[in-house]
């Protein structure tokens, strides 16, 4: 069993754990507890009695009988009546707790020794009584009963601040991401941006579901993993004994079912990317993606358009959102701009029509960073993200994309050497990717066969060839639009959130003992 050891403050909890069942109190006991209110409830409901009752006394209101319930995050035990704060999802509220109330018998227990002595700023409690106005002005709820429902083992990092200077503020990035359950008790706060990000997820639901489209599940586990070019986490499946993908797009899929007669198509999917950790990268993060027959990446740029504004209308009440040190407006329309002419813009460089060394050559240059397994089309990529990536801050479409670049894409109507794509960038960022949709089965299969050689090279993001999907094309597929769409990054800029990790509940991070152990390790060097 592991050697764990507890602070003066847990054996102390510990202790009274033992004595709350010494007296006979269970403090976890059956889950079963009739709340009728909350905080959010209880002040609502007052305002609205108070506001017909102008010429009440509402020192006196006592209402309905209520039971709330919550942690004790503060106390002020002063004898025979005490003040207690409660916080449950809503909010905290204030409640006073007398002795002869919650112990109207001979025994007095319940308050003299365990309210008072065996209760901890933490323990969650059930409450049942009536709100009223204290002489101070303040709504409270009147305990009438109190129920310990769990007891709290660990020290709340309550926040105290004294002649100015605040104290065990719960504000250190590395334990707010580790530890999100402390972080949401003690920085309600956060709850906010976990709640636009539900709403976010709605409100696209229901525009895609508006404009006639089925929300589907495909696998996460592939034999093939297909749909984009990132490196996969691999597993294996013993009962077939083969090796199993986890899924890094949706894509392949989805157009499958386009072939097989679906109109419109869209999921919200959990993606794997076994790849690098940022502020703007998880190695799990959720993607949505959506497929519709019979349109195209214009028609795609339109729906974007009006989706976002849709959004953050409904999450912010405006167009207008703060990311960083930027405003940025959703309102449409947005910029678009082919990515050849961004990178003459931005860069002072014309490379349409280069081949691979002439890419070359020039990114040497441009100091651009480089690898020997880069083809045409990340050697472009890389100019581009040295060079015209930060500069796009508001909404801005990056179009017309070369064929190299983009494996999956139809040829450009006008243009054979590019495709119609686009790239939505915000604040320097990639939102959301989107094609005219390959249908050629053909062109895909030698597509995929280019890919096929950059992985020989050593690209080990490169594609793999997916025949099941060639398959499904030679079926016919109809002209169709698709998108991509990161979640978490959506989130990031409808909320101001600066890292990937403030909108994950619980974020990808590195093991407790690793991380002790540079701790130390530097700690040690700087010692030295």
């Amino acid at each position: 069993m592991a050697n764990i050891e507890y602070s003066e403050q847990e054996l102390l909890r510990r202790e009274s754990l033992k004595k709350l069942r010494e007296i006979g109190i269970e403090p976890y006991p059956a889950p079963l507890y009739p709340v009728s209110a909350t905080t959010s409830k209880i002040k609502s409901r007052f305002e609205n009695w108070s506001n017909s009752h102008p010429d009440t006394d509402i020192h006196e209101y006592k209402g309905t009988t209520i039971c709330i319930a919550g942690r004790i995050m503060s106390r002020r035990i002063m004898g025979a009546a005490s003040f207690m704060e409660l916080q449950d999802e809503k909010g905290r509220i204030q409640c006073y707790v007398k002795r002869d109330e919650i112990c109207p018998g001979e025994d007095k227990t319940m308050y003299n020794t365990v309210f008072k002595k065996l209760l901890d700023i933490g323990d969650v409690v059930g409450i049942k009584g009536y709100a009223f106005i204290t002489q101070t002005g303040q709504l409270s709820v009147h305990a009438k009963e109190l129920t310990l429902l769990s007891k709290s083992l660990k020290v709340l990092p309550i926040v105290k601040e004294l002649d100015g200077k605040v104290f065990d503020a719960f504000t250190d990035p590395e334990l707010r991401y580790r530890q999100r359950y402390v972080d949401l008790i003690v920085n309600p706060q956060v709850k906010e941006t976990f709640i636009k990000r539900s709403q976010i997820i709605a409100t696209m639901r229901e525009y895609f579901n508006e404009a006639g489209c089925l929300e589907v599940e495909t696998p996460i586990l592939q034999s093939i993993p297909g749909g984009a070019t990132a490196r996969p986490f691999i597993t294996h499946h013993n009962a077939l004994d083969i090796p199993l993908y986890l899924r890094i797009a949706n894509e392949l899929y989805l157009k499958r079912l386009i072939v097989g007669g679906f109109s419109g198509v869209y999921e919200f999917a959990k993606d794997f990317r076994n790849e690098g950790m940022d502020k703007t990268h998880n190695p799990e993060f959720t993607c949505m993606e959506i497929y519709v027959a019979y349109k195209d990446y214009i028609w795609m740029m339109e729906f974007v358009e009006k989706m976002l504004e849709k959004i953050s209308l409904k999450v912010n009440g405006t167009t207008e959102v703060t990311i960083g040190e930027h405003k940025v407006n959703f309102k449409p329309p947005f910029r678009r701009l082919p990515i050849l002419e961004a990178i003459k813009e931005y860069a002072g460089v014309d490379v349409s029509g280069m081949d691979e060394d002439q890419l070359r050559a020039t990114c040497k240059k441009l100091n651009v960073d480089i690898e020997p397994s880069m083809g045409k089309g990340k050697l472009i990529d890389a100019i581009f993200g040295a060079y015209a990536e930060d500069k796009l801050i508001e909404p801005t479409f990056i179009t017309d994309y070369p064929v190299e670049m983009s494996p999956l894409t139809k040829r450009h109507r006008n243009n054979p050497d590019l495709t119609e794509r686009f790239e939505l960038f915000v604040c320097g960022k990639e939102l959301a990717n989107a094609y005219s949709e390959l249908n050629d089965p053909i062109d895909q299969f030698e597509r995929f066969e280019e890919q096929a050689k950059l992985k020989s090279k050593g690209d080990d993001e490169a594609m793999f060839i997916d025949m099941d999907f060639v398959r499904a094309l030679e079926y016919g597929m109809p002209p169709t639009s698709g998108l991509g769409m990161g979640i978490d990054r959506l989130t990031m800029f409808m909320t101001g959130q600066s890292t990937i990790q403030d909108v994950l509940f619980f974020p990808q991070m590195r093991p407790e003992k690793t991380l002790k152990k540079e701790n130390k390790e530097e700690a040690q060097e700087s010692n030295e």
